[in-house]
This record gives structure tokens, sequence and C-alpha cells, in this order.
């Protein structure tokens, strides 16, 4: 079967009509291709991810590694490149791999890692020697054995496609189908043997798939990259969702986009190859995810911990406010900057943007001799001194700590107790009135002013 010639679009045509002809498809092995490198993006996706959820994401790339050999081995023996006798070869070799990788730490005190580096090394180097001496045999078909290594989507048949296609099928159906049986041992294996779930059959069906999955995609995208192809979905749907269900669905999505991505630009710049670039455009999918994911993104974390990090100022200077005031005995309701940087250690600047942002939200006002809590203010800071001073008595009499070790906990709690919390607080400590220090704990607001500030 001759090679698909994939990327011959017409030079003197812009790149917008080059798009234009690879949507029209008008040569269907660039169909064919699309649709290959979509079923491979979706089922290694899939299969990767309980690779990578059962901390195991290195086994996608010693099975890789572990094909080479096999695959020069079947080619010396019946000197042909049938897809078929290929993928069999392959697979042979890399269940050799699976089964060492698996025996070297139950039975030395090999550790898994490094049986997973001897077993790649090992199969990679082997898979390097035949097929240096395969280069220098006088025998057919030989050439484009190299590009194996790396991949090359235009050097696929028909049959690589065929084939291709049915192991996806096979993978995606499978993994439908055992769902369930997969997720829990993904997650408790100990609990699914507890259940009477035959974990290692299981195991031994997953370890199947994940060795189907790497070798028809060797000719795609090749050994070296092929481990990226398995888990850098599934890296990047982690940010989307907790559900694996959820992340299942997004893994193959963002495997099947990144195929769709690859083959688009390698249509239009012959000599950019599909294989590298499923990996390139699945690494930037995974770093907008990074960045820009709405739960777990780093930019959504970077906002949440600006905002704790302004309440927390916030807060300390109602507290600070409303230790002023039992100090003074509230005959004093003014204080001024200094006043409250001699109780705490603030910088003036960040001291004076503190104050101008409660000033705007009203919990604090401004007067000629300083500033004073408003009403919701005092509230406020008499719900954060009660929750801190209920904290201290806990771990004073539930943890042990002196009086001079729990105000440094209590600063740090403070900010984050609930209203429910607060209320266990005070059933457990059989409603005490005074801090490990004596102080006063201040009665409980209403619960529509405590509402209304957490909402």
């Amino acid at each position: 079967m001759e090679p698909f010639t994939l990327l011959q679009p017409e030079s003197a045509l812009s790149a917008w009509d080059n798009l234009l002809a690879f949507w029209r498809f008008e040569d269907m092995n660039v169909f064919w291709v699309l649709i290959g490198s979509i079923l491979l993006g979706m089922s290694a996706s899939v299969i990767g991810a309980f690779a990578f959820l059962r901390k195991r994401s290195l086994i996608g790339d010693a099975l890789a590694h572990a094909a080479l050999p096999g695959v020069m081995m079947a080619f010396l023996l019946f000197q042909t490149r049938d897809p078929l006798v290929m993928f069999l070869g392959a697979v042979t070799s890399s269940f050799i791999g699976f089964f060492l990788i698996d025996w070297l730490p139950k039975n030395t005190k090999i550790k898994p890692d490094a049986a997973l580096a001897i077993t790649l090394s090992f199969f990679f180097a082997l898979g390097l020697m035949l097929l240096s001496y395969i280069q220098g045999l006088n025998v057919d078909n030989k050439s484009g054995l190299d590009k194996i290594l790396f991949g090359q989507a235009a050097a696929m048949t028909q049959n690589d496609i065929r084939l291709l296609g049915y192991v996806a099928i096979i993978i995606l159906v499978t993994v439908t189908l055992f769902f369930q049986k997969l997720r829990l041992i993904a997650f408790n294996r100990s609990y699914a043997q507890t259940l009477g779930i035959s974990v290692k059959f299981y195991e031994l069906l997953l370890a199947l798939l994940i060795v189907m999955s790497v070798v028809v995609g060797l000719q795609l995208v090749g050994v070296v990259l092929m481990a990226a192809v398995l888990l850098t979905p599934i890296a990047a749907a982690r940010f989307w969702s907790n559900e694996l269900s959820h992340m299942l669905a997004l893994s193959a999505l963002l495997g099947a986009l990144s195929a769709l991505i690859s083959t688009q630009i390698s249509y239009l710049a012959p000599a950019m190859p599909t294989g590298p670039w499923m990996v390139v455009s699945l690494s930037l999918l995974f770093i907008l995810s990074l960045l820009f994911a709405p739960q777990k993104g780093l930019i959504k974390r970077y906002l949440e911990h600006s905002q704790l990090r302004q309440k927390v100022a916030e807060e300390n200077i109602l507290r600070t406010l409303y230790k002023l005031l039992e100090r003074n005995q509230l005959d004093q309701q003014d204080f001024n900057q200094a006043d409250i940087q001699a109780l705490r250690s603030i910088p003036t600047e960040s001291l004076q943007k503190t104050l101008k942002m409660l000033c705007k939200k009203h919990l604090i006002e401004s007067s000629s001799r300083g500033f004073r809590l408003t009403k919701e203010g005092f509230e406020l800071a008499s719900q954060l001194t009660r929750r801190h001073r209920l904290w201290e008595n806990y771990l004073n009499q539930h943890a042990e700590l002196t009086p001079e070790q729990v105000h440094k906990q209590a600063e740090r709690i403070e900010h984050i107790l609930t209203e429910s919390q607060e209320q266990q607080l005070q059933a457990e400590l059989e409603n005490a009135h005074y801090d490990p220090h004596g102080n006063l704990i201040p009665t409980q607001r209403s619960s529509q002013n405590t509402n209304a500030r957490e909402s």
C-alpha cells in the first residue's frame, strides 16, 4: 500500500485558499489522516488518564520505547511492513517491557521508578541497534523505518488508518463498558479488592489497552513523543473538573482538538510534521488550562489570594480599632495612624491604603482626630474578636497550648471561621465568657448582620 501524499497545497494559493481546500476535503487522504489523528488523540487521552490517575504517568513512555525492538524484530523476521505484523511485534515487545517493569520491583530491591528507567533505556537501545542493523541490510521496504522514532503522518497508509480506527474504537468501547470498575481501581485499589473485583484482570486489561494505544500511535507521533499524547490531555483536564467522567470527556476533546490543529498546520506547511505539532498543540492547551481554568487556574488562584490578603489586612485594622476601644473603655472613639501602628506593626503606605478602602466600604469613618468604627464596622470587629478569642479558648482547652502559644494561631483562623463553626466552638466551650488571657469574649451579634457580611 502506497503511503498518503498528505500535504501538497498549491504554492500559488493563499493561506486562506489552502485552508478552504483543507476543509473541502478535496483530497480524501487528508480526510482519512485527520480522522486517524482524531481517533488516536481521543483514545490515547482517555486510556492515558487512568495511568495518570494511578500515578504511573511514565508507563506510557516506557511502553512506547519498549515497542521499538518489537517493530524491528517483526520486520527482520517477516521482511514486510504490513501494519498488522508491525502491530503484533510492537505489542509483544511492549508487553515484555510491561511485565519487566512490574516484575522488577516485586522481586528485587529495585524501586518502580528505577525499573521504568532501566526498561525504557534498555529496550530503546536495543531497538536502535536493530534499526542500525536493518539499515545495513540489502532488503526491500526498509526505508522509512526510522520515521517511527518521531512519527510521520504523511507516511501512513490506508491500512495504518484502518488499524488505528479499530484499536481506537476498541479502547473507547472497553473503557465505556468497564468505566465503573476502572474508576474504582484507579482511586482505591484496596477497596476494589474487598468488593470482589478482579483487580489483576482489569489492570492487565488496562495495560493491554495502553500498549495498543501506544503502538498504533507510533506511526503518527513516534516513540519519543507518544507519552505526551497519553498524559498531557488529562493533566490539562484536571484543571477544569474534579469529576472523572467529565475529565475523560475533556481529555478526549483536547486530544481531538490537538489532532485537528496539527493536521491543519501540516497541510498548510508541508515541512511541519503532524506528530510534533500535535504535542505542541497539547502543550499550549495545557498552558491555557493552567492559566485560565475557572476553578483551579493560576490567575483565578492569584485573584483569590489577593482578595484574601486584602480581606485579612482590612479585618486586622478593624480588630485593632476594636482593641483600642477596649483599652480606653469606650471613652475614646477616634484613633490616628500612630495609635494603630503602636498596637499592630503595619507599613504606613499599606495602612493608608487599607484605611481608605475601609472608608469606602463604610466600615470606618474619618474625623479631624483620626478614624472611628461605624456601627457596621464595630459589629464586624466584634465578631472577629469573638471568633479569635473562642479559637484561643479551644486551643487552650483541647490542644493544651499555653495562652502565649494560641494567639498567632487565632490570628490566622479568625478570618476564615464561618457562622456555623463559631456556633460549634461556642457549644464546645460551654458558652465561655473569657479567653485564656482574661479578656471578655464579645457577645454574638445578630445572625442577620452576620449573614449579610458573609454573603
